[in-house]
């Protein structure tokens, strides 16, 4: 069967997915799942994980071993330090010292991104939004938008990727978009969410997305 890991995932978008389809797959976090399937969520450090050859015990108590290496690895590492929107607070002239801090947890969380591309595993992604790892790495594979796989919201998602095909668009859509009076948009599937929300809401994956990872890279697996 095909063994697939999900990095970074807490919603199970992603793992429920690729479990449609047949395969092995299992979401790990530090958070517990939310997904309401907690016999395929890993609640612990997913680095120990990502050469395979490992065994763990999913977030329902029972223990699961993997032999070799994963079949695939699909990760989300956080992106709070690495977003280009945070780019501002990073003026040591202005911030002093809490701009030191931020560029240490920033080298923090590029040194797990980075963990990521040397796994083991037969074929690899990694997504992130537009910011530091466009230059610190390199320029990712492709961007994609929710509004190209049926979810009418915009978030600007960078794809890094190994042995991997690009993904298609399965369903344009426009945008659902509320305007404000200064005059910007957000997107209304967060508009009626609490501040504090939103920014677990758009770090997960969405649907039409989740489901074009998977039916476009299983076969090839």
């Amino acid at each position: 069967m095909t063994k697939v890991l999900i990095a970074c995932e807490e919603s199970q978008r992603v793992c429920i997915a690729f479990r449609k389809l047949g395969c092995e797959a299992y979401s790990c976090d530090i958070e517990p799942c939310g997904g309401d399937h907690p016999e395929w969520h890993i609640q612990q450090d997913v680095l120990p994980l990502i050469n395979g050859d490992c065994s763990f015990i999913t977030a329902d108590g029972i223990e699961h071993q993997i032999i070799g290496p994963w079949d695939l690895l699909i990760a989300h590492p956080p992106c709070t330090y690495l977003t280009v929107t945070g780019n501002r607070w990073f003026n040591e002239d202005k911030y002093g010292d809490k701009a030191r801090e931020r560029k240490v947890l920033r080298d923090e969380a590029a040194n797990f991104f980075l963990a990521f591309t040397q796994t083991t595993a037969k074929h690899w992604a990694i997504e992130n939004p537009v910011g530091y790892m466009n230059t610190h790495y390199r320029k990712p594979d492709q961007i994609i938008q929710p509004y190209e796989f049926g979810d009418p919201a915009r978030k600007k998602t960078c794809l890094w990727t190994y042995n991997l095909p690009l993904l298609y668009p399965t369903d344009i859509v426009e945008p659902d978009l509320q305007y404000l009076k200064s005059g910007k948009t957000i997107d209304k599937a967060y508009s009626n969410a609490p501040k504090a929300e939103r920014a677990k809401l758009r770090s997960r994956t969405y649907p039409g997305i989740a489901r074009a990872l998977a039916e476009q890279w299983t076969p090839i697996l």
